[in-house]
This record gives C-alpha cells, structure tokens and sequence, in this order.
C-alpha cells in the first residue's frame, strides 16, 4: 500500500471514529473538541520531543520529561518559551492527563487550568499573541456536551482517549513528517462539508489553495514572506510551508482573520505544521477598515480567497476615499460588494516584484458602476496579468464558478491579459468537483506558456480589454468548444420519411381491420 493509500485509510478511519464519537452534539460545535485535543496532544509530545532532542545531545538519552516532577521542569520554563512560544508542565501533558481522564470527577476543571497555564506561560513574551485564546472554543462547560458535569466529563474523556489513541507517528518536528497537520486540515475539510456555507467561510479546498500557491511562487524564488489578508484556517499559507518552506526555514507568515474561531484555527494549524511562533503573524482584525500588516509590506507573494460580495462601509465612511490603498482607484468598490476593496488592498501590499493570486466572485470581472472604474483602473496600469476561471461547485457553500484573477506590479512581460478556461477541468468526487493534478498542471502550462491556445487561452492587449467596457470575463475572449453532436440532415430526413410511411401503412391497416369488423 502507497503511503498516500495509507493516508487515505488513516483519514476515513479519523473521521469515522470523531463521527461516531459526537454522537447527538452537532458536528460543526463539536469539531472544537477533537481538533482541540489534537493540538493539546501535538504540542505536549512536541515539546517532549524537542527536550528529549537537547538531552540527547547532552549525553542523557534516556531522559524522558514526562516522567520528572513539575518543580524540576520549572528550570526549563524560559528556555523552552523563548524557542517554542510556550511551556507544559509534565503533569499538564496530555499523554499525562489522559491516563487518569476516565476516572477524573473534575476532568473539566482540570482542562480549563491547564490551557489556561499553557496560553499564561507566554505573557510578556514576544508569543504572547500567539498563545492568547488558543483553547477559548474548547468550551469544558458547554450544554452541547450533556446536561450535567459528570456527562460532559464523560464526553471529554471519550475525546482524549480516541484522540490518544489515533495513529499520529511519535516524531513531529521534523519538516518531512506532516500527519498531524495532514489529519488536522483533512477533518477541516470534512467538518467544513457538513456545515456548508459556514464551512466554506473557513477552508479552501486543498486542489485550490496548491493552485493559488504555484501561481504566486512561480518564478520567483526569492520569496520571503507570503501573506493572506483573509487567512481563514490558514490552508492557502499552509501551501507554501510544504512547498518553499521546506527549502526556506525562514519564510515568514502574515495573515489576517476577522472571525475569532477561525483566526485559533489558522494560529492551531501553523503550529501543527511545525511553522515556529516566531515565523508567523496571524492578526485578528478587521482587514477592510484596520489593516494589521501595512509596516510588513511589501510582500512578494500574496495568495486570498476573501468573502463573496461582503458588506463594508465603504462610501458611508468619508475617511476611506482617501485611504492609500483605495484613493488610487478614485473610487470605492460597492457597500454590498466588497470584493474589489479586498483586491486593492492587495495590490498595495504586493512588491514590485511580486504575484498576488486571488479568488473572485465572478460578478466582479463585469459588472458596471464603481466595480468598472476599478477594472478600469487596473487594466490602465497594467496590474492584472491572468484571468483563470475556475470550474463550478468546488467550494464548500458556493455551488457557481469562481475565478482566480493574478495581480503583478512591474513583473508583467507584455501590456496584455491572459485569459484561461479551465471551466471543464474536474472531476466529480461525492456532491463537489475536485481539480486533479492533472488539471494543475495543465492550467500552469497554459499560465507559463501566455499565448493562445484555441478553447482554452486567449492573451488580449490592454486597450481592446478598455474597449470592451473594461470587461475581464474569459468566455468574452475565449472561444467555447462546440461539443454538440453533428446532424446529418439528409440522414434525419430519410428517416423521417420512413417513419411517416410506416405511419401511414399502419393508419391502412387499421381502416382495414375496422371496415373487416363492420361487415361481421
């Protein structure tokens, strides 16, 4: 069996044991718990591997920190917070925690002090921001989980002990091993297709976010810092960290959330992909009107999937026309469509040098009014490079077909726009479409090659883009495939005269037989 085989089968395995675990609880509710507890077990063994690591090269290989008393630890304590962004005592470690849970009558309030302690240990530390409210969705006291303390107690020790027991490897800090972040982003996706819209609020299918990934690094390989103004669970980020994080230890993350529970998925998921506090800079913020990282920019890869047609102030706040990453365009994008505000605050955060490649509601590419002027605006300058539209129903909650549009500053090789129809390339998985690497890499080639190719890419100058009401839809451009069956119209028509004789025949028979019943 492949190792992606084996994956496969540890995942259904994963997501049927949390499944059956829920129980009545509302998967989308309960999803804090098993992810929760995940992470708890991650950075406890983490951390007892990276200790076991120091001792080791000290000449003490057996020295196992689960097994030392806690005043002892206390003599690591500002070590480890300065090279891992936090401390566990070994009575707070989960593989320590979860051998008495079963038996535990105050299971709950022994969770709630030891995250507590944990998000503490980082207090005037530069991972404070980091740690801050990281288990605050792991609710011990919440109704969903049973009606009284010692049934919800019950459910919280079902959950460490199914997670203690799910095959997750025993090294983790080593960039090659990813299962915990694997499994963390897959049970991601699935809660995220149960919820539907909620869901897709959050996650960006895998297939889109390597994609957006490979658009933004291409050709580019002094990439330093990646940045998602709307980071959701962080998988876009995520990409880069399994791509060019693995040849750059040093590639920075920036990232910005406005919903709570999200902005501790996506801080969760760096830290289970092995990406060090220190690397990353998740803020939690309304990006549109508080923008976190204006003093981080530029930066030479930006990659988003902001909301569809978001609401914002827009025109009704006097202070945004003179915003600089607004004021350019001379116009403010729609209060019931903020789309192309997320897309100019992108383009001032990117390099001269760099790509940002963003998904779009398709409405935005032609639309007229304000959203005109702001095409207008970026076609002028020559800031859009490439136009791909995506296949239908890949989102979890958007059943139409999205796009990607491209941004460069001065990295554009000509005055013009390429535009991809990659609108047929998927395959149906379950109720969604999927796009297989097959399709990737079919869609790259077609980006790298900028020139036409029939039923599939157009480049179109400029000014006959400005021609045509500043219009960035690709079926404007690309020419569709007419896959309808030929008629042969001579073949119809025989056959057309052979069923009406046929008919006839059969309406002479039948006078026949009914003239024959007359005479008896």
């Amino acid at each position: 069996m492949s190792n992606q085989q084996e994956r496969a089968e540890l995942h259904k395995t994963i997501w049927k044991i949390a499944n059956d675990l829920r129980g009545s609880v509302d998967g989308w509710e309960f999803k804090a718990y098993v992810l929760g507890s995940i992470f708890y077990r991650f950075i406890s063994e983490n951390i007892c591997d990276y200790i076991h690591q120091i001792m080791t090269e000290a000449g003490q290989p057996d020295f196992n920190y689960a097994t030392i008393d806690d005043a002892m630890a206390e003599n690591i304590r500002k070590k480890m917070v300065e090279e891992k962004g936090y401390f566990i005592l070994p009575s707070q470690l989960f593989q320590n925690v979860v051998k008495t849970a079963e038996n535990d009558e105050n299971l709950n309030e022994k969770l709630t002090s030891i995250f507590r302690s944990i998000e503490a240990s980082a207090i005037g530390t530069p991972s404070e921001d980091d740690l801050r409210g990281l288990f605050s969705d792991f609710s011990v006291d919440s109704a969903a989980l049973g009606s009284t303390v010692i049934k919800r107690n019950q459910l919280l020790a079902k959950v460490l002990n199914t997670v203690a027991q799910m095959d997750l490897g025993t090294r983790y800090n080593s960039t090659t091993n990813d299962t915990f972040g694997d499994t963390y982003e897959f049970l991601m996706q699935m809660y995220a297709s149960e919820a539907g819209k909620s869901g897709g609020e959050f996650f960006t299918p895998q297939q889109v976010s390597e994609l957006l990934a490979r658009l933004a690094s291409y050709n580019n390989p002094h990439i330093n810092k990646v940045y998602d103004p709307a980071c959701g669970s962080g998988s876009l980020l995520l990409k880069f960290a399994k791509t060019i994080g693995r040849q750059n230890e040093n590639l920075k993350y920036f990232g910005q959330e406005v919903n709570p529970t999200t902005y501790n998925l996506c801080r969760i998921n760096m830290f289970l992909h092995n990406v060090n506090f220190d690397n990353f800079d998740i803020r939690l913020e309304d990006t549109l009107l508080k923008p976190q990282h204006m003093q981080d920019a530029p930066f030479d890869a930006i990659v988003s999937n902001p909301p569809y047609s978001l609401k914002w102030e827009g025109k009704d706040n006097a202070l945004l026309i003179n915003d600089e990453r607004y004021a350019p365009a001379g116009v403010l994008a729609p209060k019931n469509n903020a789309d192309l505000a997320f897309t100019m605050h992108m383009l001032w955060h990117l390099s001269e040098r760099g790509t940002a490649a963003i998904v779009e509601f398709p409405g935005v590419l032609y639309r007229g009014g304000d959203e005109k002027k702001i095409r207008q605006y970026l076609i002028k300058n020559n800031y859009v490079d490439t136009i791909i539209q995506l296949p239908a129903n890949l989102f979890f909650g958007v059943g139409i077909a999205t796009c990607i549009i491209v941004l460069k500053k001065s990295a554009k090789p000509d005055s013009s726009v390429l535009f991809i129809d990659a609108s047929n390339m998927f395959q149906k998985s379950g109720n969604k479409n999927v796009l297989l690497d097959e399709h990737l890499d079919k869609i790259m080639q077609l980006y790298q090659n900028r020139q036409d190719e029939q039923y599939l890419a157009k480049l179109v100058k400029n000014d006959d883009i400005l021609a045509n009401d500043a219009n960035l839809s690709v079926s404007s451009y690309v020419e569709q495939e007419d896959t309808r069956e030929v008629i042969d119209i001579d073949e119809v028509n025989a056959k057309m005269f052979e069923l009406f004789s046929q008919g006839l025949k059969l309406q002479t028979d039948i006078f026949n037989i009914i003239a024959e019943l007359k005479k008896q």
